[in-house]
């Protein structure tokens, strides 16, 4: 029987024995960098590349939780009656439990791997799934919501680390754009058969998931046990000087999301309001609604381009003026093209912090699951914190007198913390700086 070709771990490419045979060992890493082995063609006997793998396993999970995330308050809505106070109470459950699942991944998988973890939450969605085909009345939806929130929360994280592991701060932009190019192309189609899928049968919105979560489970079956991280001391990594740098920008990036995804939940339900106010009618709505995710996924495939905003601190100044200026002008319904211009900026600026968060988490701390655990309980702190303070804002509407002002005193606090958070992370970088120097990861 033929042994199986040993892998030198450390770098960012696997190399097997003999294609090194008769030649040192310490030339491997140069080699395994030239030759781009890992994800060039077939990988590992697999007709597909690892990170092919993986990006598909990103695309139909983001659409099997979306189903979830956006789609089961349409589906609480037309099929169960609830009305906007128990919708917040499912949007409350998943995104207090995705919080404790984003945060409890690392230590899960230490114990279990990494591997053995995601086909755990996989299996776990699966079940959820074929519940709800059955039994899709309050109580049970309540639960499940609950559930498959803790699930997708411990889920994340982990395909995050086997997206990014092993890869150099200057190969990491890229994977990281596909990434964020495979999970947010699946949102506009994903909303675009949500409501029929609703309207079809009332299990059919769980079908859907079930299907894509099955075709993610034997996708994440050929995956190794754990993912193999670059070496801490590859000549790669960033120097002490410059991982301080991005500990700064980490830090204001982590800061602009928090506010960025409590104000988008804020959004997602207040649009159909705002649209209807302006006389267009729903059929029309929804598409318009879905272009702050069209411009997001734009603002990935920039990013992923121009690599001109890696360890620059003004691309991340720019998010926390952008961040409220566009969610201010949505939420105006002064005329549909203000409305579509708030939008693009919030839908462009909210890409960019996520990006930047993604990415800046995943080189500081090599690909860790505790990186994709941190940023994700942020998204899911969002996620719980948006619904409070839209509804906070919309009591205070007809005190202050207005929608609008009711809602800047909703979120004031929220963008004033989250604001100086991000404000303050960018001056500390800027002081130990001095100036803004070249950034060496960059390409020219």
């Amino acid at each position: 029987m033929r042994r199986p070709a040993p892998q030198y771990a450390g770098t960012h490419r696997a190399i097997s024995a003999p294609r090194v045979r008769g030649i040192h060992h310490g030339f491997a890493p140069l080699l395994n960098e030239a030759a781009g082995l890992e994800d060039a063609g077939k990988s590992g006997g697999h007709i597909l590349s690892r990170l092919s793998r993986l990006l598909a396993i990103a695309f139909c999970e983001s659409f099997a939780t979306m189903l979830i995330e956006r789609g089961i308050y349409f589906f609480a809505h037309e099929r169960l009656a609830f009305d906007d106070v128990e919708n917040l109470a499912l949007a409350l459950g998943f995104g207090g439990a995705y919080v404790v699942g984003a945060l409890s991944s690392h230590a899960a998988a230490r114990r279990l791997s990494e591997k053995r973890l995601l086909l755990l939450a996989l299996s776990g969605q699966a079940a959820a799934f074929v519940v709800l085909c059955v039994l899709h009345g309050p109580y049970a939806v309540a639960i499940l919501n609950v559930f498959i929130g803790y699930l997708v929360g411990t889920k994340w994280p982990l395909v995050e680390s086997y997206v990014s592991a092993g890869r150099t701060p200057r190969d990491q932009v890229r994977t990281v754009g596909r990434f964020n190019l495979a999970w947010a192309g699946a949102i506009p189609p994903c909303l675009a058969v949500a409501g029929p899928l609703i309207a079809w049968r009332p299990e059919g919105l769980f079908l859907a998931g079930l299907g894509l979560t099955a075709v993610s489970l034997v996708l994440a079956l050929t995956l190794a046990r754990r993912p193999v991280h670059l070496r801490a001391d590859h000549p790669e990594r960033p120097t002490p000087g410059q991982m301080q740098r991005l500990r700064g920008l980490l830090a204001a990036s982590r800061w602009s999301m928090l506010s960025g995804y409590s104000l988008l939940w804020i959004l997602a339900a207040l649009l159909p309001g705002v649209f209807d106010d302006l006389g267009v009618p729903v059929t029309v709505a929804t598409a318009l609604a879905g272009l702050l995710d069209v411009f997001r996924l734009a603002a990935f495939g920039c990013l992923q381009v121009w690599t001109g905003w890696h360890g620059r601190a003004w691309p991340l100044a720019l998010v926390v003026a952008g961040l409220p200026a566009g969610f201010f002008l949505a939420v105006s319904a002064a005329a549909l093209p203000v409305v579509l211009a708030g939008e693009l900026v919030f839908g462009f600026s909210a890409g960019m912090t996520y990006f930047a968060s993604l990415y800046y988490g995943m080189v500081v701390k090599n690909a860790a699951v505790e990186a994709g655990g941190a940023h994700e309980g942020l998204i899911g702190g969002g996620f719980a914190l948006g619904p409070c303070i839209g509804l906070v804002g919309r009591k205070l509407a007809p005190v202050l007198g207005g929608a609008v002002v009711g809602m800047a005193a909703g979120v004031g606090p929220l963008l004033a913390v989250c604001s100086a958070g991000a404000a303050a992370s960018l001056l500390k970088v800027l002081r130990a700086d001095g100036r803004e120097p070249p950034d060496p990861e960059r390409e020219e």
